[in-house]
């Protein structure tokens, strides 16, 4: 008989250590970026690749590991999960075998009511309710509601799939298995990007194929979405960014403005980042993403923003929302209305807040102005603009889009007035040589961070291409020497073995 007690004693393993690092923990959800993760993407691995050729035992294990994953993110709401997967499968089941039209939209009404009415449970209870109290003089005592990691990501896309089933533009799985892990699919699961059935579900039962192309693509998105997310973003946010958003009373104009800059930086790299390891893990597991994020700030309009800006985001509300409310097809006074609409759901998406709602309806203005601009000035859609014109609709776009994330990231409007107010009344431009120097390290990342971002497209091809050719120890290697600088950012004393999170 083995002794278990024994076997951990002589390696100097708590098992009470060790038990809680595969057990939920609601200060530590797991996320790419966590150590914890590393090491059980790596023993998934190689799970994967004994189940490559035995396709329906993979697809299972993979599923299994996506429960666990949410399991690791959210605690024992994986049930939610679970439930959205089983009611929206069969209900696409009864959906296609439904002659009578009103109740094929009968159908579609009862999905679109448990995965909106989850949805409006556990993200917007507290938000209406306090919201309706002051309306009606009354009180309203918040609920202590969690949150699902998620939630909106998975609802939106197993939504996506019960629509395209009432418009008929795809059929019904007939396998409960495949439709749990085209829903739970672990890489997009949290965080997005939203994958659509259309062009995820061809690909769950095709043989497991990996290129070289494909392997050394994946290799480089994970690698730059990692120093991305856990390098800039995170670096920045904690050592600059919300230290001037939190008392922007305390600091000058210029401190503020470059506080906002830092802000505009780090949530492109946090959320961009995150969708690049999504897309980079997918590629690896053999399977492929659309891209997400396309050098947003790049954008010379509003609209060219949106395009470029979480596109799989903003192509689910055009098409699901935007489309379904009349779109451009009921004359321009009603486009004009359908883009706030959407903007404003698509800002309600993104949290339970009045600065969230306001975001929305600001970039929603914008659309409806642009737009209307665009039929004054008889330009077509999709003209881009060239040389000085391109750059100062770049500059501009970039500060409106940058005006935008100041109402974005502030809870409170006050906040955000007293933010404008010291960019406009106190700037002090004498005290940025003083703020380089004192924060170099962030201003350092942030040039880089912006450097990046803002060079030509072919340089990224070349960088892909030069991952591509490296030999396996060439990309191991690489991704070793990111890994080693997220530990270092992130902390000057490394943890030991399996115990380590960064």
């Amino acid at each position: 008989m083995w002794n278990i007690d024994g076997l951990f004693s002589t390696l100097n393993i708590d098992p009470e250590r060790l038990r809680s690092v595969f057990i939920y923990d609601p200060q530590a959800p797991m996320i790419f970026s966590s150590g914890i993760f590393l090491w059980l993407f790596a023993a998934f691995m190689l799970v994967y690749l004994v189940l490559q050729h035995r396709a329906t035992a993979r697809l299972l294990f993979v599923t299994l590991f996506s429960y666990y994953f949410y399991y690791k993110s959210s605690g024992t709401y994986f049930f939610l999960l679970g439930l959205v997967t089983v009611c929206d499968f069969f209900i696409a089941r009864l959906m296609v075998r439904e002659p009578v039209p009103l109740l094929r939209k009968a159908w579609v009404g009862v999905s679109l009511s448990i995965n909106l009415g989850l949805l409006c449970y556990f993200k917007y209870t507290n938000f209406l309710g306090t919201f309706l109290a002051s309306l009606t003089g009354g009180l309203f005592e918040p609920l202590d509601i969690f949150l699902p990691v998620g939630i909106s990501f998975f609802t939106f896309q197993s939504l996506s799939y019960t629509i395209d089933v009432y418009r008929r533009q795809i059929t019904p799985l007939t396998s409960l298995l495949d439709y749990a892990f085209y829903v739970s699919f672990f890489p997009q699961l949290v965080a997005g990007p939203i994958v659509r059935a259309r062009d995820f579900i061809p690909q769950i039962r095709r043989p497991l194929f990996v290129s070289k192309e494909m392997f050394g693509r994946g290799i480089f998105l994970i690698v730059s979405g990692l120093f991305k997310k856990a390098v800039i973003s995170d670096y920045i946010s904690v050592n600059f960014v919300e230290r001037i958003f939190d008392n922007p009373t305390l600091y000058s104009g210029v401190e503020n403005l470059m506080g906002v800059y830092g802000y505009a930086l780090q949530i492109y790299c946090d959320f961009s980042g995150y969708s690049d390891m999504a897309i980079g893990i997918a590629l690896l597991l053999g399977f492929h993403f659309n891209i997400n994020f396309d050098s947003p700030y790049k954008s010379a309009s509003i609209t060219e923003f949106w395009r470029r800006w979480h596109i799989s985001l903003s192509s689910w509300l055009r098409d699901y929302l935007y489309i379904s409310l009349g779109g451009n097809r009921k004359g321009k006074i009603r486009q004009y209305v359908n883009l706030i609409i959407t903007m404003f759901l698509g800002g309600l998406w993104h949290g339970a807040s009045w600065n969230f709602v306001l975001w929305g309806m600001m970039h929603g203005v914008a659309l409806a102005a642009h737009k209307f601009w665009m039929t004054l000035t008889g330009r077509k859609k999709g003209t881009e603009s060239r040389g000085i014109r391109r750059f100062f609709g770049v500059l501009v776009t970039f500060h409106f889009v940058c005006f935008c994330w100041i109402f974005f990231r502030n809870a409170e409007f006050s906040t955000s007035m007293d933010m404008l107010k010291q960019i406009f009344t106190t700037f002090r431009p004498q005290l940025f040589p003083q703020l380089v120097a004192g924060y170099w390290e962030v201003f350092a990342l942030m040039a880089l961070g912006y450097f990046l971002h803002f060079v030509p497209d072919s340089w990224e091809r070349a960088c892909t291409k030069t991952v591509v050719r490296l030999p396996l120890l060439g990309k191991a290697l690489l991704m070793l020497a990111v890994i080693y600088l997220v530990i270092q950012m992130k902390s000057s004393e490394i943890q030991p073995f399996i115990y380590f999170q960064f």
